[in-house]
């Protein structure tokens, strides 16, 4: 079984955003960028799978500029198998992405595609369902636990209610939650080794899909900072002060 898995190259969850001075977006300059976590959680189970012996073979796939390559080699490094980076300077929305991975999919022909549920950045949680609609395969999202057996896979997911089992025929799509797993750190000798896996380069051209924006960005900015509390000195002055603001009793 062959299984693929799309991977972004995000601000690090640990970088605190900063707006651009004119508004238009987010500043990305001299800051420390990573593999999206939902992603790296989605490459950890392709191996996890493959460690169990259903999955022979990982390939990573990345949207982006030729930066991306380093988080195809983080991937690799982790312990997939081979890489396809679909090189592009603009800013591909979760339509043009999925398209995009309709195009990978068909040339490449796995029988699960493993995505994050979402990217840090943008936070559309989008890419996983509009692939899935595009393939018309079956779709198991949000998953806390997968298993693979005779041509289906059993798909744990998180919803309002708790959790929800569902068996899904392969080929399918499955996106991830974070309570999937914990992926693991690549060792010294796995980084030396991911540096000779094979990547190959791509352009969107090569695909023939038109991924041009349907959206446009307006403003960006900061959420207005929080206003300081007030204490007050016993409980009828904060029922009273809560009766003057409207609240409900």
């Amino acid at each position: 079984m062959k299984v693929l898995v799309p991977v972004k190259r995000v601000l690090d969850y640990n970088v605190k955003p900063r707006v651009k001075a004119d508004g238009s977006g987010v500043d990305l300059a001299n800051v420390k960028m990573s593999m999206n976590p939902f992603d790296e959680i989605a490459v950890e189970e392709a191996i996890r799978l493959k460690e169990k012996g259903p999955v022979e073979e990982i390939v990573v796939v990345s949207i982006g500029e030729q930066k991306c390559q380093e988080t195809l080699r983080t991937a690799l490094a982790m312990g997939a198998d081979r890489a396809i980076l679909i090189t592009t300077d603009e800013r591909v929305e979760p339509l043009g992405v999925a398209k995009l991975l309709q195009k990978v999919v068909e040339a490449e022909s796995p029988e699960l595609v493993i995505l994050g549920k979402q990217a840090i950045d943008d936070d559309n949680n989008q890419t996983g369902q509009m692939l899935a609609a595009l393939l018309g395969w079956a779709q198991g999202t949000f998953a806390s636990k997968v298993e693979l057996g005779d041509g289906k896979a059993t798909v744990t997911r998180e919803i309002d209610g708790g959790l929800e089992t569902d068996e899904l025929t392969l080929p399918a799509i499955v996106t991830t939650d974070l309570r999937l797993n914990e992926p693991r750190y690549a060792s010294l000798p796995n980084i030396m080794k991911a540096k000779s896996k094979p990547m190959d380069t791509k352009t969107v051209a090569d695909y023939g899909v038109d991924v041009s924006p349907r959206l446009t960005v307006t403003n960006v900015s900061e959420p207005p900072k929080r206003q300081a509390g007030e204490k007050v000195a016993d409980v009828d002055e904060l029922v009273a002060k809560l009766k003057a603001m409207g609240v409900p009793a």
